[in-house]
């Protein structure tokens, strides 16, 4: 009797929104390894999150934000490294976030060993970047950003182009809010970075 070989076949798995689906650390981890074009979280209780690809206008917007944070860096004097809505960083409280832009200080990033910068970077940014498309829930952005800040960045940007609204959060601070800025300061935490707002909100495609 000639055994014949089971085809494997690789099929997509769709989920209900209202369900989560837990996963560990080492888990999420391989999941994210096999499935390099997705933007994967893990919240702290372990609750896995997909985010879907953004539009196009969202994608310009976030690249342009990445590149003026990049110039500040190499231009300006800058003093720390940068990263992309690719990065993985793992928070204190075990959660991993992929903020849409990042700063870390050139001494928290040198602290770190090679095989940390490696993989998923074990700390909180000093300063992140979450700029909402209209797929986003606005309450759940405010509870990424407030859980950054509890784990130990200084200064966060929530950018709504919807609404040409910011907000703003500091480490030990009320959450300030912006309507149609002029421009955004990096303060004490990015000493001479400043975002002009028309520069993010204006997109000629």
């Amino acid at each position: 009797m000639i055994a014949t070989p089971i085809k494997s076949e690789t099929v997509t798995l769709q989920l209900p929104w209202d369900l989560n689906l837990q996963v560990t650390p080492e888990q999420f981890a391989a999941i994210a390894a096999v499935n390099p074009e997705l933007k994967l979280e893990r919240t702290a209780t372990g609750d896995l999150i997909v985010t879907p690809p953004t539009g196009g206008e969202t994608g310009y917007r976030n690249i342009r934000i990445a590149y003026f944070l990049v110039k500040w860096i190499e231009e300006e004097g800058g003093n720390g490294i940068a990263f992309d809505s690719s990065t993985g960083f793992t928070l204190p409280n075990g959660a991993n976030r992929s903020p849409d832009a990042a700063w870390v200080s050139i001494a928290r990033w040198q602290a770190l060993t090679s095989a940390q910068r490696k993989g998923f970077v074990p700390l909180s940014p000093d300063f992140v970047i979450e700029l909402r498309s209209e797929s986003d829930s606005f309450a759940k952005l405010q509870s990424k950003l407030q859980e950054y800040i509890d784990n130990g960045t200084q200064l966060g940007w929530l950018i709504d182009p919807q609404q040409r609204q910011v907000q703003i959060y500091r480490a030990g601070q009320g959450v300030e809010i912006g309507v149609n800025p002029s421009q955004l300061s990096g303060e004490m935490v990015l000493p001479g970075f400043v975002l002009n707002w028309e520069r993010v909100y204006s997109v000629k495609l």
